[in-house]
This record gives C-alpha cells, structure tokens and sequence, in this order.
C-alpha cells in the first residue's frame, strides 16, 4: 500500500516487458503489484485482460491526464466520459487536454450524451457514451 496524503491506497504499476530487473525488484520491496503487458510498449488491451483475469476488475476509471487518456481511447478501451465543466475559462497556451496523442489519420469519436447534471455554483457535469 502506498500513502498519499496520510490515506492509504493501493498502487499498480503498467509497464512494458522492457522494464528492468531492479525496478520490479524495488516494486516488489515496496509490496506494489505490477503487470508487464507489450514487448517494447505498453499494450493497453493486454493489461486490461490481465487486470480482468488476474485481478477480477471488469470496470475502472482512467483519470489521466491527455495522453494516457489518448492511449486509452485509441486502443478502444473507453465505453464513456464524464467531463465536469466548472464556471471559468482558461485559455493559456500549452495546457493539457481531454486526449492528446492521437495519430493524425486518427477520426473523431462519437459520442452520446448520457446524463447533465448542473450544480448550483454554475458547474456542469456531461455524460457521455463511447460509440
């Protein structure tokens, strides 16, 4: 178990198969589990299947930011996206986005609102359904 902010959470470490000996010997000191899916990259489905068979996760939330995002979008593994809006704009050059790191030849992803919630402060929260 790791600890962040005095709250104890549990860590899992994705990597490549191209990961050293010391690093997964220093993971396995601190008691973190790991999975090592893709030869020279991550294989993101591969690890998904790992973590439903070794793991028994079927569901989880990736909040990341643009680029495993990105990735995981890329590789199909998103099925919706929640995106709260608060009320304020910030347009400053060189800010990460929802997804980034998608290839050029790369289309657009439908999407299908789900739900709107919006909160008394002016906030928004969307829904959305992964076509």
């Amino acid at each position: 178990m790791g600890k962040e902010n005095g709250n104890n959470f549990p860590h899992l470490i994705i990597t490549s198969e191209q990961v050293t000996k010391d690093c997964l010997d220093y993971l396995n000191s601190q008691n973190i589990s790991w999975i090592a899916a893709g030869k020279n990259q991550i294989d993101l489905a591969k690890a998904m299947e790992i973590l439903a068979d070794e793991f028994n996760i079927d569901r989880l939330a990736i909040v990341g930011g643009g680029k495993i995002n990105g990735g995981f979008l890329e590789a199909g593994l998103v099925d919706e996206i929640s995106i709260l809006i608060g009320a304020g704009v910030d347009g400053r050059t060189g800010q990460p986005s929802f997804f980034d790191n998608r290839t050029e030849s790369s289309r657009p992803i439908a999407l299908q609102l789900k739900d709107v919630e919006s909160y008394e402060d002016g906030a928004v929260w969307l829904r959305y359904l992964v076509k």
